[in-house]
């Protein structure tokens, strides 16, 4: 099972040659920098390349724009919750139920999204549904529609897992960061959850 949902959350690998991988590695690095220091949207792709020192024709070939920076850079930190999630301590890790995996994923999951709003945003909201085409979205879906049918078996897992990511998606989340804050997202989902997995919902 996890090597299934790493396959949907992780792109296929591709070969490159030495000067390209060096200039993506470079490009990142410079983007990283500047999102740190005047945030995601005040920086342009010219400032990106003019940063990494290479042409502007180099950084396009690459990243067609700040949304595929965005979806990069986040690569490797979703790979840390995916560790996490597949080889880490239970709750998140196996060997906990999966009712409390399953808190224990979204609990984390909206901590990761307050952690890196801007760069999540960005990456979501690129195009028109630009979300749930997202290769990291869909691990995150398949997770918790397998754990929510391991834990109610009765219930629409495929339908109930998009409604509760739902207010894990960083238009809404950042939206409303001024009225809500980080721990309560958390809490707000965490009992959502909870209220899933005890049968308030499809039970007559």
């Amino acid at each position: 099972m996890p090597e299934e949902l790493l396959q949907i959350g992780s792109p296929k690998p591709r070969k490159e040659r030495a000067d390209a991988a060096r200039n993506r590695q470079r490009i990142l690095a410079a983007a990283e920098r500047l999102f740190a220091e005047r945030g995601v949207h005040a920086v342009s792709m010219d400032q990106v390349a003019a940063e990494a020192g290479v042409g502007k024709g180099t950084l396009f070939r690459r990243f067609t724009d700040k949304s595929g920076l965005a979806v990069e850079l986040l690569g490797t930190r979703e790979a840390e919750l995916q560790r996490a999630m597949f080889e880490g301590l239970p709750p998140l890790g196996p060997g906990a139920p999966p009712g409390e995996r399953l808190v224990a994923f979204l609990a984390a999951y909206a901590d990761f999204l307050g952690r890196h709003l801007d760069l999540v945003h960005l990456s979501e909201t690129a195009a028109i549904g630009a979300r749930y085409r997202i290769g990291a979205y869909r691990l995150w879906h398949r997770h918790v529609q397998i754990l929510l049918q391991q834990a109610r078996p009765d219930l629409d897992a495929d339908y109930l897992a998009h409604a509760l990511l739902a207010p894990l998606a960083a238009d809404q989340r950042k939206a409303l960061q001024d009225d809500y804050d980080g721990d309560r997202v958390r809490d707000g989902v965490v009992t959502l959850a909870k209220l899933v997995l005890s049968g308030g919902a499809g039970d007559s």
